[in-house]
């Protein structure tokens, strides 16, 4: 039976490279006023009208064992239960959004459900939830508005789109490792994550259920090793810094790695979390 982590907040959970990240972001001038006062609205409006139109809004009364897996999330996180729906695509995916927190939503496609078990279900929609738990929505909508108006400015729009952006896709790849905490937290099984994780990276549902996950993980020492030479590294930075997540089996190993810290574990059986932030206002160090 998992735990209910009533009381959670983000930085409770928060990766270090993601607080990181994110604290960059926050410092940009207007960068949260422009996005919520401006354009906020609008697109939630945009996006509500579309997902009602064209996909499955999931509820007690519509694929009811989803809505609980989603509900039961939610609860274990102490996050309100955003709208979930479920869109025809033959792309295993899901995502979500959160602008101004009035429709806050979760889409998860068709495809995905049929490659995963229900663990692995609610582990994607943990995930999401860690979206929202950590207003990563927000930040991402600024970021991507913030790079389409520098592009606007002939002179030096275009040098600064291009470095924002490399900034920006940096803070999405960090805020991916937050978001697999949160699934962490949910399932609270590391094998569950981890098993997600290989199958999006080559599962099908003929052959989901034959993958090793121990012989997966051992690609991770594989991938180590090529960071032992110059050429190496820099393969490695040329294939990360254009992508949005990182690679899968950097992002299982992160989950095991965490699961086994002290940390995770202090949060689990205390609700709270050992490690140490740092303080944006005092530039100390405080505990969580």
């Amino acid at each position: 039976m998992t735990l209910k982590l009533t009381g959670l907040k983000a930085d409770y959970f928060r990766h270090p490279l993601d607080l990181d990240a994110t604290n960059r972001l926050k410092q940009i001038p207007g960068f949260d006023l422009a996005i919520r006062g401006f354009l906020g609205s609008i697109a939630e409006d945009f996006f509500y009208l579309n997902n009602i139109a064209s996909s499955i809004l999931i509820s007690e009364k519509q694929l009811p064992d989803l809505h609980q897996l989603l509900v039961s999330a939610c609860d274990i996180l102490d996050i309100e239960v955003p709208q979930l729906y479920l869109q025809q695509n033959p792309v295993p995916n899901a995502y979500t959004l959160a602008m101004r927190g009035e429709r806050p939503f979760i889409v998860i496609h068709t495809s995905l459900l049929e490659l995963l078990n229900d663990d692995e279900i609610q582990a994607v929609l943990a995930h999401e939830l860690g979206h929202l738990k950590c207003e990563h929505g927000v930040y991402l909508s600024m970021a991507n508005i913030m790079v389409l108006a520098a592009g606007l400015i002939p002179s030096w729009g275009g040098l600064l789109a291009q470095s924002l952006q490399s900034q920006l896709l940096q803070w999405v790849r960090c805020a991916e490792f937050s978001c697999d905490r949160s699934a962490l937290l949910v399932t609270q099984k590391p094998e569950v994550v981890m098993s997600l994780l290989m199958k999006l990276t080559g599962g099908s549902p003929s052959i989901a259920n034959k993958l090793s996950l121990s012989a997966f993980m051992e690609q991770v020492k594989q991938y180590k090793l090529m960071s032992n030479t110059d050429l190496g590294k820099l393969l490695q930075e040329a294939q990360t810094s254009q992508l949005t997540h990182p690679v899968p089996i950097i992002r299982a190993k992160e989950i095991e790695k965490w699961a086994t810290s002290a940390d995770y574990a202090n949060l689990i059986n205390n609700g709270k979390v050992g490690y140490n932030v740092k303080d944006t206002k005092t530039g100390g160090w405080r505990n969580w």
